[in-house]
């Protein structure tokens, strides 16, 4: 009796949460799975950006623990470095960056897949800004994207790099492709200066170098928003431990969802998130505030199409050792976050 009085009671405060929240209530009807008893561990590699925040913020608010998991965060130096750690099966879960080797090893049978996003672009004022010279500008020599063709563009990062990724969907929107430009790999910090020196035409960075260079008068912004909604930053699991403890990862994914719906709008710099965001990165409360925006989709939507327009590019630009799409199903495993959805409803997208 006392049992099912507090299932009606958990229902009903979740219908209130979900009007209150902007959560449809008619998908809030699957009930909430059972801590798992003992609890069980799980080895997270990321690395210590603000990019995997939803993982902080549901270790450090007892998300994870709510639902029976021991989850242990490893800080790690690159994508690469987890990568390997998932291959060796030394952790379950890693947070990286989508790097163009990712998709040869993918093909060759690389047995990880993505679970969960990690966060996304902004759909409007994004960070990634295509900064053209000023004289260019002032001269009439660039007016537009295609007026870039046969100019120096500056990127960082080289071959397979994010740079060339949003350099590529740049000069796309004006029916160009990445042979149509010089692309030129040179640091962010080097950039301010290099455009001073006219070295380059035009430069794809973001802030501070971004900032910079407006404020200094030497650029004047192109292009902005190249890619609204990308991710290129996931959470992946290893096959093993999809395959072996789904009802693990299952509350891994379910913990994170929620997770990040405590990180929308002003709720986002709370003092619970800011103690987790601060306990596993190197930033500060200041860096953090005055940052950039940082959007995390509160229904952790795998954004495949997204995923499989970088896979296209890459792969048109020769930086993958095949030449025929890539089938998805090879790199995403959406039933997770699709369980989530089925526990908690569906919110409001993120903006």
């Amino acid at each position: 009796m006392f049992e099912g009085f507090a299932r009606w009671r958990s229902t009903c405060v979740a219908m209130v949460l979900g009007f209150a929240g902007g959560v449809t209530p008619a998908l809030a009807q699957a009930p909430q799975p059972k801590p798992l008893d003992p609890p069980q561990s799980v080895r997270v590699a990321y690395v210590p950006i603000m990019k995997f925040a939803t993982a902080y913020v549901a270790e450090s608010r007892g998300l994870f623990k709510k639902y029976g998991l021991d989850v242990k965060l490893d800080s790690v130096k690159s994508g690469t470095e987890a990568i390997a750690f998932l291959d060796k099966g030394s952790v379950d879960v890693g947070g990286i960056s989508i790097v163009a080797s990712l998709w040869s090893a993918w093909n060759r049978g690389l047995d990880i897949r993505v679970i969960a996003p990690g966060a996304l672009d902004p759909m409007k004022d994004g960070p990634t800004k295509l900064i053209v010279r000023k004289d260019l500008m002032e001269s009439g020599a660039v007016k537009s994207v295609a007026d870039l063709k046969g100019k120096r563009i500056a990127a960082a990062g080289g071959p397979g790099s994010g740079g060339e990724y949003f350099v590529s969907k740049a000069l796309e929107s004006a029916k160009l492709t990445l042979r149509d430009a010089q692309l030129l790999n040179v640091g962010n910090a080097d950039m301010p200066a290099a455009m001073e020196a006219k070295s380059v035409d035009a430069v794809l960075t973001s802030s501070p170098y971004s900032d910079q260079i407006l404020k200094a008068g030497t650029g004047k912004l192109l292009m902005q928003d190249i890619t609204p909604g990308l991710m290129t930053v996931a959470f992946v699991a290893s096959g093993k431990f999809i395959k072996d403890r789904p009802e693990v990862a299952e509350r891994f994914v379910l913990a994170m969802t929620e997770a990040a719906r405590l990180m929308q709008g002003a709720d986002f710099l709370a003092q619970p998130n800011m103690d987790g965001y601060l306990k596993y990165t190197a930033s500060t409360p200041e860096a953090i505030k005055n940052g950039g925006s940082v959007i995390f989709d509160p229904n952790m939507a795998i954004p495949t199409s997204g995923l499989a327009d970088i896979e296209r590019v890459h792969r048109e630009n020769g930086r993958t050792e095949y030449d025929k799409p890539l089938d998805m199903a090879k790199v995403v495993d959406e039933r997770f976050v699709a369980k989530a959805i089925e526990i908690l409803g569906k919110a409001a997208p993120a903006k």
